[in-house]
């Protein structure tokens, strides 16, 4: 509005200024006469229109300013109004949700209030129930002692000799209940014990098995030089193929010089794999259909020797009527080794040592020959058959009517069953015996040199031990101590110190002896 009338008062200023002008002019031109009049009106009359002009815009722009202050005042309006039912609104959310909360706090107190009445009617009734509880047991009290009365008059007895008689009767029964659980913990604590021990087995299975596969599932087979390799895989690998279908091995040939592996844990499959190789070499043509065939020709052979090895044993012992499917299981065994230790020189072993014992204790030295040396004849199938081999042997031997000394003693020789025969404890010792005895079952040649350097240096860490040497397999130590350190009731200490400290320290079969040597020399010369 203030700047409209600035504008207003410009207009009029200017106005002014132009009639002036116009005024002035006129004075200055009166002289000039008419011409000057007619110049004065008309300026007059354009000053007069300027003016109205002037008037008319300015109440234009006065009449556009109100509109546009009268929209402003509105839009303000309109959005005070707005702001205010926002606000409104809010209020008003705010305000049910606090009466919710009041119903709802006055839906609490009044189950606040209901539970009060309930807990206090039931503690009402608790207490009736205890006077109640009280007067029967008064009651009860009072029926006891005329019980007890009623009872010392009919038996004649006191009541101290009556609860003697109970204490006496209360303590039969705890045994008896005592007993009951000390046997259900004994049961209980044998069966953790053969889980434990089980546990223990498994272990100690899976630490060891490492150390002996190689040993019992790989042949190796030597080549003239590196080139037979690519000779042996092939063209894209056909030669190498058709030998595993043919044998049922693996064939590994990797960056060992001059070397193939052979591996499968049938020896059969092993031994006929590995010679038909060796034959495939020396003859200078491998190919498929050459390979089927030397692989058939070394099956043949195979079972030739097989069948020999059975018969050679069965007569080196002296064992007569053998079945021909018991003599192809003995020469099967000559492929089967057991810690090391080869199954058909173990057979051998047990039937001489069995024969032996037998003829000292003057019972049927043939049984005990026959037992000894089919004992192990399941292992020749017990990768195909599940169960103990001890058990699959036995029923071998029943199938082809073998006494039934001989099934017995075969069933029970690892303690599967227990012996009933003689012939049954004699086929158990003369088997610890040939498993058992110095250099029978090999170790790994690592793990028994580091035995034996383990074994003399336990030895040599006590003071007062000149030397030790393991000897006998490692089954045996003998310490040299230095006499003038060590006295004789020292050394039985010592012995039995180091003996202690074996046994905490190394893992081994059988026992390890222990002997201790204090030796004091004097020497002298005669001139």
């Amino acid at each position: 509005m203030r700047a409209i009338n600035l504008l207003y008062c410009l207009i009029i200023a200017v106005a002014a200024l132009v009639a002036g002008a116009i005024t002035g002019g006129y004075v200055q031109t009166h002289r000039a006469g008419s011409k000057a009049r007619k110049t004065l009106d008309e300026a007059k009359h354009t000053s007069t229109q300027l003016v109205e002009k002037a008037e008319k815009d300015s109440q234009v722009i006065r009449q556009n300013a109100e509109v546009e202050a009268k929209e402003t005042m509105i839009a303000q309006l309109k959005e005070l109004d707005a702001e205010t039912r926002k606000r409104h609104s809010e209020l008003q959310r705010i305000e049910d949700r606090l009466l919710k909360r009041e119903e709802m706090l006055e839906d609490k107190q009044k189950l606040f209030e209901k539970r009060e009445r309930t807990y206090n009617h039931k503690l009402k009734e608790l207490s009736n129930r205890q006077k109640n509880i009280d007067k029967l047991e008064k009651k009860r009290q009072d029926v006891i002692r005329e019980q007890e009365a009623e009872l010392t008059r009919i038996s004649g007895m006191s009541s101290q000799q009556a609860k003697e008689i109970i204490i006496h009767r209360m303590e039969d029964e705890a045994r008896k209940d005592a007993a009951a659980q000390i046997k259900k913990i004994i049961d209980d604590a044998t069966d953790q014990a053969d889980m434990k021990a089980k546990e223990i087995v498994a272990t100690a299975i899976q630490r060891i098995a490492s150390d002996f596969v190689s040993e019992t599932t790989v042949s190796v087979v030597n080549l003239p030089s590196d080139e037979m390799k690519g000779r042996i895989i092939g063209r894209e690998g056909r030669n190498i193929r058709a030998l595993e279908a043919a044998t049922g091995v693996d064939l590994i040939i990797d960056d060992t010089p001059e070397a193939v592996i052979v591996s499968a844990h049938d020896p059969i499959r092993r031994e006929i794999a590995a010679t038909a190789l060796k034959n495939l070499i020396s003859d200078g043509r491998i190919h498929p259909a050459r390979i089927e065939e030397v692989v058939e020709k070394t099956q043949k052979e195979i079972e030739k020797s097989i069948r020999e090895a059975g018969e050679q044993l069965a007569f080196e012992v002296g064992v007569q009527g053998l079945k021909p499917e018991l003599i192809r299981l003995l020469g099967r065994l000559k492929y089967r080794t057991s810690y090391g230790q080869n199954v058909l020189q173990h057979s051998r072993e047990v039937a001489f040592i069995s024969g032996m014992m037998a003829s000292e204790l003057g019972v049927n030295v043939k049984l005990a020959k026959r037992a000894g040396l089919l004992h192990d004849i399941g292992k020749a199938i017990d990768h195909e058959v599940e169960g103990s081999h001890a058990i699959i042997g036995a029923d071998i031997a029943q199938k082809f009517n073998e006494p039934r000394e001989v099934v017995r003693a075969m069933a029970a020789h690892h303690g599967d069953e227990p012996p009933s025969t003689i012939e049954a404890i004699l086929i158990q010792a003369a088997d610890a015996l040939s498993a058992a005895r110095p250099g029978a079952r090999r170790e790994i040649l690592e793990t028994y040199l580091k035995r034996l350097e383990k074994l003399e240096e336990i030895s040599t860490s006590f003071k007062g031990v000149e030397k030790s040497f393991a000897v006998q397999a490692g089954r045996e130590i003998r310490i040299i101590f230095t006499p003038e350190d060590v006295s004789d009731s020292q050394m039985a200490l010592m012995a039995r110190d180091i003996a202690k400290r074996i046994e905490q320290e190394l893992e081994y079969p059988g026992e390890i002896k222990v002997t201790a040597i204090r030796e004091s020399r004097s020497v002298e010369y005669a001139r």
